[in-house]
């Protein structure tokens, strides 16, 4: 029976009806949102979202009963069983932090589709090279935000009076959001050569180390996709071999015997 289970739940009617179900919990919570259809329809809602949740739940405990201990060695498993788990917290229909966390369940879609579990997985291999560049923009963030309040301090206390404010204006210049004539050309007005200081730093870190991360990011995806691409190959080439063997067992069993 566990077979039989594990055989239905692997179907791509079964998948497909979860994504379904997942893109039709996300609407109703999104509609939620919207008071002139929240309030006259707020039961409605209401009741298809407890539905989509008794769905969600009974998909989980049937992969319970289906993988037994199997079911929490597969991480994306523990992430659905979280997702879902949250909704089901004393309490989470009366603390509000705790009903936002409803929209969460959203981000099952990741879990059900295989395109968007590559970009998820490449993203977390990614994450050990990613924690060097990190560490390398938060060196140049610390020496740039001492470099920026023992400069500027003075007469923008608002920018620049301490470390805190430094580190957090030059992340608003590291992101170009009103850099030139939000911070930098005023700081200009008082320091004709501050442009020496902010200029090389836009460099090093906007068109430098953001393209270290989005680099690794790729290469991690690239990798992902080989991967991949070379499991299917190995599959096809083991079923090939299969058949061949096969083939050839039924070719020795029917040829007479000298």
């Amino acid at each position: 029976m566990r077979e039989t289970l594990k055989i239905w739940l692997e179907q791509p009617l079964v998948r497909n009806g979860i994504l379904g179900v997942i893109i039709l919990n996300a609407i109703v919570l999104g509609l939620e949102a919207v008071p002139p259809v929240a309030q006259p329809f707020g039961d409605t809602l209401r009741m298809i979202d407890l539905a989509c949740l008794a769905i969600f739940v009974a998909e989980i405990l049937l992969k319970l009963f289906a993988y037994r201990a199997t079911f929490f060695r597969n991480g994306w498993n523990l992430f659905d069983t979280a997702i879902v788990g949250s909704a089901l917290l004393p309490g989470a229909e009366n603390l509000s932090v705790l009903r936002a966390l409803r929209v969460l369940r959203v981000l099952r879609v990741i879990s059900v589709m295989p395109r968007l579990r590559r970009v998820v997985e490449g993203f977390v291999t990614a994450l050990p090279g990613m924690g060097s560049v990190f560490l390398l923009m938060g060196l140049v963030f610390y020496i740039g935000s001492v470099m920026a309040t023992k400069l500027f301090a003075a007469s923008f206390p608002e920018w620049f009076g301490n470390l805190g404010l430094s580190a957090y204006s030059l992340f608003q210049i590291m992101t170009l959001e009103s850099w030139s004539m939000g911070i930098v050309r005023p700081v200009m007005e008082v320091y004709p050569y501050a442009w020496a200081f902010f200029v090389p730093f836009i460099l090093l870190t906007t068109f430098a180390v953001v393209n270290l991360l989005v680099g690794l990011i790729v290469n991690s995806m690239q990798d992902a996709h080989s991967e991949e691409a070379t499991e299917k190959t190995d599959a096809y080439r083991d079923e090939v071999l299969s058949r061949l063997d096969a083939i050839e067992q039924a070719l020795k069993t029917q040829s007479p015997p000298r």
